[in-house]
């Protein structure tokens, strides 16, 4: 059964395709920069050797840039399929899926309708992702359109976890409650973890270190609590976003210092995280900056780790114990250092790990605690188009 999984964002399209139940992918790609004169895809096939193909040229649209991919996915010489109707189901990454959506679905009007009514929760993410909703049925004409939706992993959150402490009119007329985002990669290293412990009702705390960043409380496979909110603003401080923050900064900045809603949206959201606190938001910079002796860098680096460690206690908590950390996403898989400052002083937890084990390189699962720890602590990339790929193929093949 071919998969094609698309990610479609305001000004690039990412996609893999994948020949379920194979679980390595046959193609796949990233077209940047949409829109302008310049832009860059490349594309990746997967037959024996790995061949990269390189293009620049002009993408008007979302539209044009689906048509390149159905050129490249059928290319006389390097194509992966012969034609488009040989795809069964597109699987569209889409972020907000509000309280409408606990499971992956099979994209109707209907379902279309709701994804636009929540617009409003996602500005950034949801229309994007309903456009590229719209120009896959025009190309993909004869597969199913299928929905995974990044807030569906925390649906399962209870009521306790997920609601404000403000008027209920507010959450029963208006919707405003913590939604979570990252759900498709905090569900598939949590069921990763699971599989590795051999413990289905395993305690695991999900660490997703990127640009973006978040954590779940996840308790035999159900998240049950999670530090982004009703936006993907709150929690840990990440590459350009400040997460959790006093509202009453927000206050003071509009009432007191004349900033207009905009310029602090813009200001928490852009021009916040690792940027605000040292002029970097890729945390290779910062740690170049914090060896070149940048006390701001190092600082920002120490402020990243507690924030990150402060909701491992909490976590830990409303789990009434622990059985794996899990770190995942860029930082979380390629940064030792920060790993070992977020598990430092940790041990009356049961929670340590081994510098050797810490310090080694690789893409698959691997422990980084001692052998007798009590607490296992993994580093598990992260495949969220996998995942989506999985999802799609269940539903489809078993549903």
């Amino acid at each position: 059964m071919n998969i094609f999984v698309l990610n479609s964002g305001s000004s690039s399209i990412k996609y893999q395709l994948f020949n379920m139940p194979g679980e390595q992918p046959v193609c796949s790609g990233l077209i940047e920069r949409i829109g302008l004169d310049n832009a860059i895809i490349t594309h990746k096939v997967f037959k024996g050797e790995e061949e990269v193909i390189k293009l620049n040229m002009e993408i008007a649209d979302h539209e044009a840039g689906l048509m390149e991919i159905k050129k490249l996915l059928t290319d006389p010489t390097f194509g992966v399929i012969n034609d488009p109707a040989e795809i069964v189901a597109v699987g569209h990454r889409v972020v907000h899926g509000g309280e409408s959506f606990a499971a992956t679905v099979i994209i109707s009007n209907e379902v279309k309708a709701e994804i636009k009514k929540l617009f409003s929760l996602a500005p950034l993410h949801n229309p994007a992702n309903y456009t590229g909703i719209e120009h896959s049925e025009k190309i993909f004409t004869s597969a199913k359109q299928v929905a995974v939706f990044d807030t569906a992993f925390h649906q399962t959150m209870p009521d306790k976890a997920f609601r404000y402490a403000i008027p209920q009119n507010f959450y029963t007329e208006m919707r405003i409650r913590s939604y979570g985002f990252h759900g498709t990669s905090h569900k598939y290293v949590a069921a990763k973890a699971m599989e590795h412990l051999g413990k289905a009702d395993a305690k695991i705390i999900t660490i997703h270190l990127g640009n973006g960043c978040s954590m779940a409380a996840v308790n035999a496979g159900k998240s049950i609590d999670t530090s982004m909110g009703f936006g993907p603003l709150g929690g840990l401080v990440m590459g350009t976003r400040s997460g959790d923050i006093d509202p009453a900064v927000i206050f003071h900045l509009i009432n007191q210092m004349g900033f207009d809603s905009e310029q602090v949206n813009n200001l928490l959201n852009k021009r916040s995280g690792m940027f605000g606190l040292t002029g970097f938001s890729d945390m290779r910079d910062i740690i170049k900056a914090m060896e070149q002796g940048d006390d701001h860098a190092r600082l920002a680096y120490a402020i990243y780790a507690y924030r990150v460690k402060k909701y491992i206690g909490s976590y830990v908590a409303v789990m009434n114990g622990v059985d794996a950390l899990v770190f995942t996403a860029g930082v979380g898989e390629n940064d030792p250092g920060i790993r070992a400052l977020i598990c430092a002083e940790l041990n009356y937890l049961g929670i340590e790990i081994s510098e050797t084990n810490n310090l080694q390189k690789s893409r698959e699962l691997r422990e980084i605690n001692p052998a007798n720890a009590k607490v296992k602590v993994l580093v598990i990339p992260t495949n969220e188009e996998l995942e989506i790929a999985r999802q799609c193929y269940e539903l489809l093949h078993v549903g």
